[in-house]
C-alpha cells in the first residue's frame, strides 16, 4: 500500500491539542520547527485554541492524518490572488522519512490549486535542515534566493527561499 492511501488532509480541532502537547515535549521536534522548548502547558493550549479557531483570510493550516492519528499540519501562508506560502510540520517522529510529508504537500497543492486558485507556491527552509531541502526539491520547488539566517537546532543557518509553480 503506497503513503498517498494513508494520508488525509483535514481540519485541525481542539481535539487534538493532546497530540499537539506530545509534540511540545519533543525536544528535536521543536527545535527542528521553531518551537518554545519546555512551554507551558496553558500557552500552548491558548495558541493551539488560536490556530484552530482563527479563520484569516490569508491563512489556512490543516492536520496531516494517517491511520486515523494526527501526524503534523501543512499551512498556506500569506495568501494573495494565485499565490501561497507552504509549510509544513511532521510532529510525529516516527513519521519522519516516509514520505509522508512530500504526500501531504501534493494533496495540499492540489487542493490549492483546484479549490483556491493558487499555483505559485513559495517556501523557506535553513541551509541545515537537509531533509527539508530535499523534500522541497522533490516536490519540483526551485531555489530562488539565500536571504538571512536563523536559529536552526541551536545553531545559526542560512535561510533559503523556493519558489514552484504548480500545475
Amino acid at each position: 500500500m503506497s503513503n498517498k492511501q494513508l494520508i488525509k488532509l483535514r481540519p485541525i480541532s481542539l481535539d487534538d491539542y493532546t497530540v499537539v502537547l506530545t509534540w511540545s515535549k519533543d525536544h528535536i521536534f521543536c527545535l527542528a520547527n521553531g518551537w518554545e522548548v519546555n512551554r507551558q502547558e496553558e500557552e500552548l493550549c491558548q495558541w493551539w485554541e488560536h490556530c484552530v479557531t482563527n479563520k484569516a483570510k490569508d491563512f489556512m493550516r490543516l492536520g496531516i492524518e494517517t491511520s486515523d492519528r494526527l501526524i503534523g499540519y501543512v499551512d498556506l501562508a500569506c495568501i494573495e490572488g494565485n499565490t501561497a506560502e507552504f509549510g509544513i510540520a511532521i510532529g510525529d517522529r516516527n513519521a519522519w522519512g516516509k514520505g509522508f510529508g512530500s504526500q501531504a504537500a501534493l494533496s495540499l497543492f492540489e487542493f490549492a490549486s483546484i479549490e483556491l486558485g493558487i499555483t505559485r507556491f513559495t517556501a523557506e527552509t535553513h541551509e541545515a535542515n537537509i531533509r527539508s531541502r530535499r523534500m522541497l526539491q522533490k516536490l519540483g520547488f526551485q531555489e530562488v534566493s539565500r536571504i538571512g539566517t536563523e536559529r536552526y537546532l541551536e545553531m545559526d543557518s542560512a535561510l533559503i527561499q523556493y519558489e514552484m509553480i504548480f500545475n
